[in-house]
């Protein structure tokens, strides 16, 4: 694994305070350095011979991959439709219309994302991507969409896992408009009383942790996409985030939102807690761009951490360390990391030799040495069937920063997993996660429905494949399950076989009690085990208030809910 460390570490950058981007280059979206078909930025792909040696050492003989490197696509060899529309003249400065544009906004960047940009296949091609700098630009934008029926995709960074940025409707529509809120940048205010910001929703990760530091607070919302996404895409698709306990979700840190729609424009009220009702800012996080655009958000905040304490446990295997977690879970230590990877999902990370199950442990603040606070989750660890642990690192300040040498290696990993990932699509591999949720009392029946569901398909599908699942957030009720699967690619259609894996496993997520999502959102990928899974009331609710507030049906068609027909 030592190519990963050849890579951008966002995260550790932004815990060690050390600059991600300086001033001069705060809007770091240039969309022309980025991959048009895959992930992050041209410049930082892996090259394909660098992953073999690592697919020998962790995968043997389990899976079976090209000896052949499927070739990067070029630009200048890609088909894309015709563009159906202009933008009016009053709406001329802010669109564009060149390949670059038109292919690097047609997709996410699930696997069946990247095989199709791989392939050359940009049919579904926005006609246009716009760019407001302004919420009244974007106003003027979803007035135009509407009045002429276009669909309008909201678009951050591009991250979606599950067809959320893709233009694929339930109905015709006269053309399809991206609309690239990334030039919405900009640190707006902030409040060092109440330890609030108030940022325009298109600001990047970094740019956001760049413009936070010199005020010396934090969001500290690390997704694995952090560098590559925004925070308006991190409220909408209601994002997990740094922390694996207590405070999750992006959504707990919302403290109000402005979000315009083709029919005006909502502005909530920020307060500590409010009664009043139902909660505006929860309604609309996790909207996903299907009834209004997030152009704006005053989030809570905190002091960076300078006080840090991490190990790491070894399990025989991830069932045996379940009652640990849950025990952590459910204490009042609230630790800032506490994932427990399984055996093969530690190996493919570098973490251990593949023989146990590894359990990453860490503590932070702002405001006070958490060395006790580690000392007592180890004894509880110890006590809930440890067969290892290693020695606490701790970093304070005035102290050289120590860290935990395994939780720093799966750190990297992750950050650099979808690059990596991409590499394994061009060697022939399918290579594709999922995630899920779900009660402690079910976990166990659920774990083995779920991975001899998956396994089965990915072997009637491609011939063989591994499943491997880690912990990312854990609950004093449930656990949130994250789920790799690798595998030989499949023969003919790469999108189709890895459509009908994916069937079997979120039927069985489904049917042994799971959500179909506990942080990727539903998109247009998870919406037929959406629908079972929400009440038809609230899906009934859902549609009229997609009626009030996009009336013409034009934001995000397919997302959570369908429009009503158009008479």
């Amino acid at each position: 694994m030592d190519f990963v460390r050849q890579y951008p570490d966002a995260y550790l950058r932004a815990a060690s305070h050390a600059p991600i981007v300086t001033p001069d280059t705060l809007h770091s979206m240039n969309h022309d350095a980025r991959s048009f078909w895959g992930w992050g930025n041209r410049a930082a792909a892996l090259d394909p011979d660098q992953v073999r040696p690592l697919l020998a050492a962790t995968l043997g003989d389990q899976v079976k991959w090209n000896n052949t490197t499927i070739p990067v696509p070029q630009l200048e060899q890609v088909s894309l439709p015709e563009p159906r529309l202009s933008a009016p003249a009053s709406l001329a400065a802010l669109a564009r219309s060149d390949p670059f544009a038109r292919a690097s906004h047609t997709y996410g960047k699930s696997y069946r994302d990247i095989v199709r940009g791989l392939a050359g296949d940009f049919s579904l091609a926005p006609d246009l991507v716009m760019q407001p700098t302004t919420p009244s630009q974007v106003s003027e934008v979803l007035q135009w969409c509407s009045n002429t029926g276009i669909a309008c995709v909201p678009y951050g960074g591009g991250s979606s896992v599950v067809g959320g940025t893709e233009a694929r409707f339930p109905r015709d529509y006269s053309g399809a408009v991206s609309l690239d809120l990334t030039a919405m940048n900009r640190l707006l205010d902030v409040d060092l009383v109440s330890r609030t910001a108030r940022l325009e929703a298109g600001i990047l990760g970094p740019e956001l942790e760049t413009a936070l530091r010199p005020h010396g607070l934090t969001l500290r919302h690390y997704p694995q996409s952090f560098e590559f996404s925004t925070l308006g895409g991190w409220i909408a698709t209601r994002s997990g985030g740094h922390f694996a306990s207590g405070r999750t979700h992006i959504e707990d840190f919302v403290a109000s939102l402005d979000i315009t729609m083709p029919v005006g424009t909502l502005t909530t009220r920020r307060l500590p807690g409010s009664g009043a009702g139902p909660s505006p800012d929860q309604f609309f996080a996790g909207s996903e761009g299907a009834l209004g655009v997030i152009t704006a958000a005053e989030m809570r905040l905190q002091a960076r951490p300078v006080y840090r304490a991490s190990t790491s446990a070894t399990f025989p295997d991830l069932l045996s360390a379940v009652p640990a977690v849950r025990a952590l879970a459910q204490s009042t230590l609230f630790p800032t990391n506490c994932r427990l990877l399984d055996a093969r999902e530690a190996n493919l990370n570098g973490v251990g030799d593949g023989s146990r199950a590894v359990l990453l442990l860490g503590f932070e603040s702002a405001d006070y040495d958490v060395t006790p606070q580690l000392q007592t989750a180890i004894d509880l660890v110890r006590d809930h069937g440890s067969v290892g642990i290693a020695e606490p690192q701790v970093a304070r300040p005035g102290d050289p920063t120590k860290r935990d040498a395994q939780a720093d290696q799966w750190r990297e990993s992750f950050l650099a997993a979808p690059y990596l990932r991409d590499a394994l699509i061009r060697l022939g591999l399918l290579a594709e996660t999922f995630e899920t949720a779900v009660p402690w009392d079910q976990f166990e029946p659920f774990h083995a429905a779920v991975t001899q569901a998956t396994a089965a398909a990915a072997r009637a599908v491609c011939g063989d494949g591994i499943v491997s699942c880690r912990f990312t957030h854990v609950y004093p009720d449930g656990v949130a399950p994250y789920y790799t699967v690798i595998a030989s690619a499949p023969p003919g259609d790469r999108v189709a076989g890895w459509n009908a894996i994916k069937l079997a496993a979120s039927d069985a997520i489904l049917q042994n009690g799971g959500t179909i999502t506990h942080h990727h959102a539903v998109g247009r990928d998870h919406r037929p085990w959406y629908d079972q899974q929400i009440p038809e009331l609230f899906r009934r609710g859902l549609a009229a208030s997609k009626q009030t507030y996009d009336p013409a049906g034009i934001l995000n068609p397919g997302v959570l809910i369908d429009p009503l027909p158009q008479a």
